[in-house]
Order: C-alpha cells, then sequence, then structure tokens
C-alpha cells in the first residue's frame, strides 16, 4: 500500500503488539495519520496496562511516524452526519469511532482498521489490515 493511511486504534495496537505483517504495510505508506481521538485511546490502554511505563514509552516512540489530526468544526459536522445515518438504520457504532470516521472522510483518507463495525459507515474507504 503507497499513499497516506489513517490509522485506527485497533491498528496501531496490533502494530505495537508486534504483528509483523502488518509493520511491514506501515511501512510501505507514504504517511501515517492518527486521529486525536485513537491517541486517547492509546493512552487509556497504556495506563490501564499491567506495565504503563512500557505503554507509554512504546506510544512515545511510535508518535516520531505519524501525524496527529486533530478534530475541528468540519469533522463535527461529519460526526453528525454519519452518527445520524447509523442511526436512522439502527446500526450503532462506539463514539470514538465515529470521530475517526469522520476524520477520514474530511481528509480523504483511507482508514486502516480491525473493527468491522466501520463497515457501517457508508463513503469510508476501509482498509482490513
Amino acid at each position: 500500500m503507497n499513499g497516506n493511511v489513517l490509522l485506527d486504534t485497533t491498528t496501531v495496537v496490533a502494530h505495537l503488539r508486534g504483528d509483523a505483517a502488518l509493520t511491514t504495510r506501515l511501512q510501505q505508506a507514504n504517511a501515517l495519520y492518527l486521529p486525536l481521538t485513537a491517541l486517547g485511546e492509546l493512552y487509556y490502554g497504556a495506563y490501564r496496562s499491567k506495565n504503563p511505563t512500557k505503554g507509554l514509552a512504546q506510544i512515545r516512540e511510535f508518535l516520531k511516524a505519524v501525524v496527529i489530526l486533530h478534530p475541528g468544526e468540519t469533522t463535527a459536522d461529519n460526526y453528525g452526519q454519519i452518527k445520524a445515518a447509523l442511526a436512522q438504520a439502527g446500526t450503532p457504532i462506539p463514539q470514538n469511532d465515529i470521530w475517526i470516521a469522520a476524520l477520514a472522510k474530511e481528509y480523504q483518507l483511507p482508514l486502516a482498521a480491525r473493527d468491522d463495525h466501520f463497515k457501517l459507515v457508508k463513503g469510508l474507504n476501509l482498509l482490513d489490515w
């Protein structure tokens, strides 16, 4: 995969746990982007882990390779549209993942994720990594 990629938390966690095939894919991307929401989830996981020091060090190292994307007004508009469509279809997904999908749509980035519920978001370019 050559190009720019937005990363979901599940993808980053798999990389940090040593998934070699995934790490190769990450290395082949032109640019890696991480939603601020996903960064918060990573920090949460590290602080709840048995070894927070190790987890925090892994996050700090990983942050050297990514660009953090911050939500803004356009992201909020996309969030509202996505959440409304999911509610109307009766297929809710976790709130944080709606924010992540909203950023993917805003920046027109393919999203590397391992959660099947992202398939419920119409118009999302999903990479099953």
